[in-house]
């Protein structure tokens, strides 16, 4: 009978504990959205707490996660100004509970004396500075970079949206065909307004990080996203997004968004110019004690944030909440609002990494328009793992690597793998654009806004343009017309043809071009990476040393130019080339160029021939060439014609070799040529950003000063970077060279600061250019009778070599004018009794810019 009882009592105290430890492992999870009753605007900063235990706050949207193994079944909702609220929850259940909360009447109600005047902020003495630079002081020890290993998995989704969409818009009769489209829209995510969806992408990777030697490696598993189809550069586009919101690491000094470096709020340099407030302590939902800290910026004109972070008492200082935004006075174009939500976990050593993070932006032409631009990138981190090492085999090859047809995936792999699901609203994005880009009425409105913006439309396989080259004028050819085009994919993927036709009025000469282009990859020749073999043949003028970005030379706006317009030259060139891009953005050219050049204009070619000076019909050259570029981590748009950049931190080193070879198709010299152009965006955080190029060549042998380097001048009205503003044509040529050209953008340093200015949001801007060189004597035709002179004017020369000094030439400026303007004051600093020539001037620039 004992023994039985033993064996009851046994059972139900195996019971009692094993009934205890299902309740103490079973966690309870809290989600929701916090909103204000009357207005139903999401609250931020609300506590939400489990009664007597632990809690947490809600993020800029009202949302809140509350997670807890206990056995408390009451939450509590307190914000001030608010009445508090309590609500019964089911124990180990994961469950959604929103609230809207009721204004309170006492706290309205309550009077509050106080003194207009506000104490001095001081750095020196306080606090929330001091509390602050301990964090700045511990930021090595809580970044990533800390651990000799990490890995962890990554989902980043990227979206894009029209926000208040008018309703005649939507009801318009033409748009009864898109409707499937307006009916898909979100007015839940964003207070007030309908977000229609435009654009979606999303990417799953698996990420490793080795100290040393220090290595990143990263997989991608999984790429998704929206497809318009021919019309629009779909990998261009993800890359211009991309780099408008980037990943957000609050521990660097700077953070990268809309092209433009923002001061993190625990920089380095932050206390010099933000404010600090201690506000509040907190407990989290594992215990420990936070610090809630406010800051602001001194300045709310520059770059820079103002928010709430959430700071650990453990030691080690490390940020584990930060909700972050712009003020409405910062000198940022379009940009209405900015919202940055950071979350943090805690790492089985006690410090703390990134889970989360999400960054909405709102954009429009102007701050009072009803509608704009949405965006929103939610960046998410699971199965982060410190310390555990991999074979070196893990991060050897290329930083990035891409699965085969990881962008082929199915839909059950994204439902699997997803960090978090898709909205109903985001999961028709992809069904949606698909169905439209197949609509002949939208490709009909794409092909006409491709003709409208790059001059280019489509008639089956061949494309009409470019349109600004149709019409032009110069003193040579007089008025010119010209029509051309070129080939498609539709016709072939290997082979591609272009070709132009043009007549001038004044010299009644003909002009063609026609090359032939076969790629060797089996891919557009307009898409990265480029390999292929191109022969081409031209037959037209060109102004010597003139250099031109994203333009045509026969664009119609260039021809207006100040001064003498009058040198020229006829070329007829035959040319091969064999192109080939690395993933690694390393390329490299191969190149074979037949040059037969006759002077035009006010340019002769002639020389000395026994004392007798003989005119020189032309001049033949055939030159071998090679060209290595490496743009790391380069990033573009592809246009029609052009590369649109998308500039970044790092730089472009672009190295050339010309050698000439006389007797090849009675080509008349040999000579070599080396040339080395270095470029870089060096960003200052506070100071803006300065555009640094570094150049230099050297010719060997000897040669006629039209093969030498002729350095490259601008003579229309627009500010061009690359060349100088106020240098004639052929003004300076030199057979050796070093040069450097700085254009420092300010971004509103000094006129924020100005009451009147800062208004305007203009930015300052300061250039400075200088090349030095020189002409050695066996190129120099004052001492070298068998070369061909530098042309003159009524018996002055108007070309010449660089002597001792340097050309200078400097601009100040200003930029952001009606937000899409430029304009520089020039001015030339030496080297002013050379003809013809302008000490002063003022250009203009067209740039769109955040």
């Amino acid at each position: 009978m004992k023994t039985k009882r033993g064996v009851a009592r046994w059972i139900w105290m195996s019971a009692f504990l094993l009934l205890s430890w299902v309740n103490g492992n079973t966690q309870t999870v809290i989600k929701g959205v916090i909103t204000d009753a009357v207005n139903k605007s999401p609250l931020q900063y609300v506590s939400v707490v489990f009664k007597g235990g632990r809690g947490t706050v809600t993020d800029s949207l009202g949302r809140y996660t509350l997670t807890s193994s206990g056995n408390i079944s009451v939450i509590q909702i307190t914000y001030v100004g608010y009445k508090t609220v309590t609500r019964n929850i089911i124990v180990g259940k994961e469950q959604e509970i929103n609230e809207s909360l009721e204004v309170d009447p006492k706290a309205i109600n309550s009077v509050v004396v106080s003194t207009n005047k506000r104490a001095p902020y001081r750095n020196k003495g306080n606090p929330a500075v001091e509390l602050i630079r301990r964090v700045i002081d511990n930021k090595p020890l809580n970044r990533p970079e800390n651990y000799d290993y990490v890995q962890y998995e990554q989902y980043e989704k990227l979206q894009v949206s029209l926000s208040s969409v008018p309703e005649k818009l939507v009801n318009n009769k033409f748009l009864r065909k898109y409707q499937f489209l307006f009916e898909n829209r979100d007015t839940v995510k964003l207070k007030g307004k309908a977000l229609l969806p435009v654009y979606l992408e999303e990417k799953l990777s698996q990420n490793y990080y080795r100290k040393k030697p220090e290595k990143n490696k990263v997989i991608v598993t999984g790429e998704k996203r929206v497809n318009y189809g021919e019309y629009i550069d779909n990998d261009g586009v993800s890359s211009y997004l991309n780099r408008l919101i980037m990943d957000i690491d609050i521990y660097d000094n700077n953070i990268p968004l809309f092209t433009y470096q923002f001061l993190s709020p625990i920089a380095d340099l932050a206390p010099t110019f933000y404010m600090f407030y201690i506000r509040d302590t907190i407990t989290d939902e594992s215990g420990h004690k936070l610090i809630k800290m406010y800051f602001t910026p001194r300045n709310t004109n520059d770059l820079l944030f103002r928010g709430n972070m959430y700071i650990t008492l453990d030691g080690n200082y490390a940020v584990q909440k930060l909700d972050m935004f712009l003020s409405r006075n910062v000198n940022l174009n379009f940009v209405r609002e900015l919202h940055v939500d950071l979350d943090f976990e805690k790492n089985p050593d006690g410090r703390y990494h990134l889970s989360k993070s999400n960054v909405m932006a709102e954009a429009a032409v102007t701050k009072g328009s009803s509608g704009g631009f949405f965006g929103e990138r939610t960046v998410s981190y699971k199965n982060f793992i410190i310390n555990k090492a991999l074979p070196d085999s893990a991060y050897e090859g290329t930083p990035t690597v891409k699965i085969k047809e990881s962008d082929k995936l199915p839909d059950s792999f994204w439902e699997k793998s997803r960090h978090d699901t898709l909205s109903a609203v985001e999961s028709k994005v992809y069904s949606n654009i698909d169905s439209l880009e197949k609509m002949p009425s939208f490709r009909r409105t794409m092909a006409f806004a491709t003709f409208l913006f790059a001059g280019y439309t489509s008639f089956g396989p061949f494309e009409l343009g470019p349109a600004a080259a149709f019409y032009g004028f110069n003193p040579v050819e007089g008025f010119k017309l010209r029509l051309g085009g070129r080939t498609t994919p539709k016709l072939s993927k290997r082979i591609y043809f272009e070709t132009y036709g043009a007549y001038g009025f004044k010299d009644e000469k003909w002009k063609y071009f026609l090359s032939t282009t076969y790629s060797l990859n089996n891919k557009s020749i307009y898409s990265f990476p480029l390999k292929y073999i191109r022969a081409s043949y031209q037959h037209d003028t060109k102004i010597p040393g003139q250099e031109l970005q994203f333009v045509q030379e026969d664009n119609f706006f260039l021809s207006f130019k100040r001064g003498l317009n009058d040198k020229w030259i006829y070329n007829d060139i035959f040319k091969l080339e064999y192109v080939h891009e690395l993933p690694s953005r390393f390329s490299y050219t191969l190149g074979f160029r037949n040059w037969r050049h006759k002077p035009a204009g006010s340019i002769i070619y002639n020389k000395l021939d026994n004392g007798v000076l003989v005119n020189i019909p032309e001049i033949n050259t055939s030159e071998f060439s090679v060209q290595l570029r490496w743009a790391p981590k380069e990033q573009f748009y592809q246009g029609k014609v052009y590369r649109i950049p998308i500039i970044n931190k790092y730089p472009i080193f672009t190295l050339g070799f010309t050698a000439g070879v006389k007797g090849l198709m009675n080509s008349q010299y040999n000579y070599k040529n080396v040339n080395l152009r270095i470029e870089k965006r060096v960003f200052l955080s506070q100071l803006g950003y300065s555009d640094v190029v570094l150049e230099g060549g050297y010719t060997f042998g000897s040669a006629p000063y039209p093969l030498l380097s002729i350095h490259r001048a601008n003579q229309t009205y627009a500010y061009q970077l690359n060349s100088y503003n106020l240098m004639n044509f052929q003004e300076f040529v030199s057979d050796h060279f070093a040069s450097v050209a700085i254009d420092h953008h300010f971004n509103g340093l000094i006129f924020n600061r100005i009451p009147l200015l800062r208004k305007l949001k203009l930015r300052e801007l300061l250039s400075l250019k200088m090349i030095y060189g020189g002409i050695r004597d066996e190129n120099n035709p004052a001492k070298n009778p068998d070369l061909i002179k530098f042309p003159t004017l009524s018996g002055q020369p108007t070309t010449f070599g660089l002597n001792k000094q340097p050309y200078v030439e400097g601009s100040v400026g200003v930029g952001n004018i009606f937000k899409i303007f430029r304009v520089d004051l020039v001015r030339r600093f030496n080297y002013k009794d050379n003809p013809n020539i302008s000490t002063w001037g003022v250009r203009a620039r067209f740039k769109f810019d955040f």
